[in-house]
């Protein structure tokens, strides 16, 4: 073997026996305990740009019915307590001026009471008629004047015209005069009305054609 070959022979080992240094230039990312953790990069997304925007409106649009939705129930929530809070109020306010009500009618009706407990106690005793009657017209005055205080009026009949919405037929008489047909001879017991509100028909007897009078027609 010659010089040549054996020199490069022997650089030949000395380039083999040299260690081969690599540097990874590769990012290695660790996680919180220190290992390497996989870097996966987020996937493209494959929608247009409009169509993202779309979405996006379409999901801000949802919240803001959704929203307005719960706003609305809690409006409505609040208006229905407060309709119940107020019928409660009127209905209690519309019992208490019924019991006041009754209860000023029924004071004022108390001294017609004792009025008719001192004529009947007065009967029992020597007191003469006269005075009984003076008595008892005392007692009516006194109740017509509580009547009228009530607001309730009595109305005239005798003389007017027969009113079925006002009056209660419950006798009729024959009548030479053709003016007094159809209407009130006599009165048997009183109408009364509260305001324009009718309380008792008053029962009267009306008047009719005679038969003279209906052969000279």
């Amino acid at each position: 073997m010659d010089k040549n070959t054996k020199g490069k022979d022997s650089s030949d080992q000395e380039k083999e026996s040299q260690p081969i240094h690599v540097t990874d230039r590769r990012r290695i990312q660790l996680d919180a305990n220190g290992e390497t953790a996989s870097a996966s990069s987020p996937e493209p997304s494959l929608k247009p740009t409009y169509v993202e925007e779309l979405e996006g409106r379409t999901r801000a649009a949802e919240k803001a019915a959704l929203d307005v939705q719960a706003r609305f129930d809690d409006v409505r929530a609040q208006l229905r307590r407060e309709l119940d809070e107020t019928r409660q109020r009127l209905n209690r306010s519309s019992e208490e001026r019924i019991e006041r009500s009754k209860a000023e009618v029924i004071a004022s009706l108390l001294p017609v009471l004792d009025n008719l407990q001192r004529a009947a106690e007065a009967a029992e005793g020597t007191i003469s008629v006269a005075d009984i009657l003076e008595g008892l017209r005392g007692i009516v005055a006194n109740f017509e004047n509580v009547l009228g205080n009530a607001g309730v009026e009595a109305f005239n009949t005798v003389g007017e015209p027969f009113d079925p919405e006002l009056h209660e037929a419950v006798d009729t008489g024959t009548v030479e005069n053709p003016e007094m047909v159809d209407k009130v001879l006599d009165e048997y017991s009183r109408g009364y009305k509260l305001g324009e509100r009718l309380l008792r028909p008053a029962r009267v007897k009306v008047g009719r054609m005679s038969g003279s009078l209906a052969k000279g027609s």
